[in-house]
């Protein structure tokens, strides 16, 4: 038979037991609750271009965020795209090699030290094709892209100019060098043209007659 000591034992180590679970369980749900993120708002496709976008997003004011994951996908196809970057306030991502005329659908995640939130509302888009973008463009307006392209376009006419001008008066002097030195040797031809020939005609009789041969 126990004794009455010892039972009031058991009950006080029990009734101790059941205290400290309930504290537990109080601190495991103050613990999910604080850790517990919302799901980014407002999420917004910007710079929407053939081959790339950037999505942006909010989230709530006092939310633990450390970082963000993105899941981009190919509408009806499964094959996805996962973006993950931590220790970071950033509130925008660029998305890169699209496919122009294709429809995207894009999640966004916020991350805490304690896990990921829900995902966000899907965002869905399409980017544009390569004609409608150039026919979307104004005559008038000139990217910085561009107009990098035409100055090296002009630097590159203005050597070749250059080089074919230096190469033009490079001609022009050899051949006004050896149009001197012809003028010069023509005097000196002309002499001797005229000895030559003096010394080729017929010689004549010191009494001025002609020699006649003995026959």
């Amino acid at each position: 038979m126990a004794k009455p000591g010892s039972s009031a034992a058991v009950l006080l180590l029990l009734l101790r037991l059941g205290l400290l679970s309930l504290s537990a369980a109080d601190a495991g749900e103050s613990l999910t609750t604080d850790t517990l993120l919302s799901a980014p708002l407002n999420v917004t496709i910007r710079e929407l271009e053939v081959n790339s976008a950037v999505v942006t997003w909010e989230i709530l004011e006092g939310d633990p965020v450390i970082g963000f994951a993105i899941t981009q996908q190919k509408k009806d196809v499964r094959m996805l795209r996962f973006i993950q970057e931590v220790n970071t306030t950033t509130r925008s991502c660029a998305l890169w090699d699209l496919d122009e005329d294709t429809e995207y659908i894009v999640h966004v995640q916020s991350i805490s030290m304690g896990g990921s939130s829900p995902p966000s509302q899907p965002v869905l888009f399409r980017t544009p094709k390569e004609s409608e973008k150039m026919a979307s463009k104004s005559p008038d307006e000139v990217t910085m892209e561009e107009v990098g392209d035409a100055a090296q376009l002009r630097a590159g006419e203005l050597i070749i100019i250059v080089v074919v001008l230096i190469m033009w008066a490079g001609v022009i002097a050899l051949f006004c060098r050896q149009y001197d030195i012809i003028k010069d040797n023509e005097p000196n031809n002309n002499k001797d043209k005229a000895k030559n020939s003096s010394e080729c005609s017929t010689p004549e009789h010191p009494q001025g007659g002609l020699l006649r041969s003995n026959v």
